[in-house]
């Protein structure tokens, strides 16, 4: 039989079976080989799916089973002292523990010692603010790590910058300075002055020296020189005082008297005398009342006063006031209308003037008066 060649792996085997015997050989090769892959899934084992975990492996490169996790912040502490400038710890100090998450604030007192505590506080950035009574309020930070007991720098509180109030209240002649100023804006159709009328009921005293600057205010207030003017020229015109002449020369004469009527009057009665006898020369504006008790009030008031003390009396200061201008009129009238009877004369015109003038004031002059302040009631 002719020889034939198998190949098995890279080297020809050559074999010297007859045919059939080859082909027995290749057909139970074949079967065996369609029976090996069926054996080899039967000894396979069963593939089990892996489920993906968060847990750790323990044979692996992770971390082991005992070791902290990324996400565990575990809470901590925070304690200090507080001392004063001398380095005595300050017992009952109020620390205030603050956090940036909003969560509410804690506060503790320092104990005796100087010492503060807080426990169970969360991880992260904290602020303290420390006050004390009699010092400045003190403020201390940092970051407080997981399951840390973060100690405070000691802190040393300052004392506190002395604060000084000091309340500036004028004295009662300032007061009274300030209301004479207001007096003499107060002018009858904004022109004619209105010095001596208070509209404040309580207004207080005046001192001697400002008794003297209202009176001097006056007699040289442009007004007073156009009103004298007035007066002579209708005591010419009735040739009242007729030793005085006319013409230039006895009207000068008349202006002048006049005018040593107005300046005697004011200043005797308005400055040296309310000074001496401690006296306000000023009528208080009533305002209230029935329109009887305001006409009696204005009419008494040229026969009383109100003295520096605050009480009624009688004017002393108004009626001698007008008998020293009377007797000092004597000096320059003419010869023929000199006398006690002039001097009373003058006197009671003044009464009957300062009368007629504070009727006026109750009644008319306060509304011919702009800008005249809010007044309290006078009474009587």
């Amino acid at each position: 039989m002719p020889r034939q060649s198998i190949i098995m792996g890279d080297e020809p085997v050559r074999t010297t079976m007859p045919r059939y015997t080859a082909w027995v050989l290749w057909v139970s090769l074949s079967l065996l080989s369609c029976g090996l892959p069926a054996q080899a899934k039967a000894q396979q084992p069963p593939i089990v799916p892996r489920v993906k975990s968060n847990l750790p492996d323990a044979q692996g490169t992770g971390a082991s089973a005992g070791e902290q996790l990324p996400d565990q912040r575990l809470s901590g502490s925070i304690s200090g002292i507080i001392v004063d400038q001398t380095g005595a710890p300050d017992a009952g100090a109020r620390v205030r523990l603050s956090r940036e998450d909003q969560s509410p604030d804690q506060e503790v007192l320092s104990g005796d010692d100087g010492r503060f505590s807080f426990a169970n506080v969360a991880p992260g950035p904290f602020q303290l603010t420390i006050t004390s009574a009699g010092f400045a309020t003190q403020a201390s930070s940092g970051i407080l790590q997981s399951g840390e007991t973060y100690t405070v720098p000691q802190i040393a509180l300052a004392l506190a910058t002395a604060v000084t109030e000091v309340r500036v209240i004028p004295s009662p002649t300032e007061v009274a300075e300030d209301q004479i100023k207001v007096q003499e804006k107060q002018r009858v159709l904004g022109v004619v002055p209105n010095f001596y009328v208070s509209y404040e009921h309580h207004a207080l005293p005046l001192t001697s020296k400002q008794k003297f600057e209202l009176a001097w205010k006056t007699t040289v207030d442009p007004v007073t020189f156009g009103v004298t003017g007035v007066i002579a020229g209708i005591q010419q015109a009735q040739n009242d005082f007729s030793g005085y002449g006319q013409g230039a020369q006895g009207y000068a004469k008349r202006y002048g008297a006049s005018y040593a009527d107005v300046v005697t009057g004011t200043l005797i009665g308005g400055a040296v005398l309310p000074s001496l006898l401690k006296q306000d020369p000023r009528y208080f504006y009533k305002g209230s009342g029935s329109k009887r008790s305001r006409i009696l009030y204005a009419i008494a008031n040229s026969v009383i006063c109100k003295g520096d003390d605050g009480h009624w009396q009688a004017n002393y200061s108004g009626i001698l006031g007008s008998f020293a201008a009377g007797g000092i009129s004597n000096l320059y009238y003419p010869a023929k209308d000199r006398g006690a009877e002039l001097t009373f004369e003058n006197t009671l015109i003044g009464i009957g003037e300062s009368a007629a003038v504070n009727l006026l004031q109750e009644f008319l002059i306060r509304k011919l008066t702009p800008n005249v302040p809010n007044h309290e009631p006078a009474s009587p």
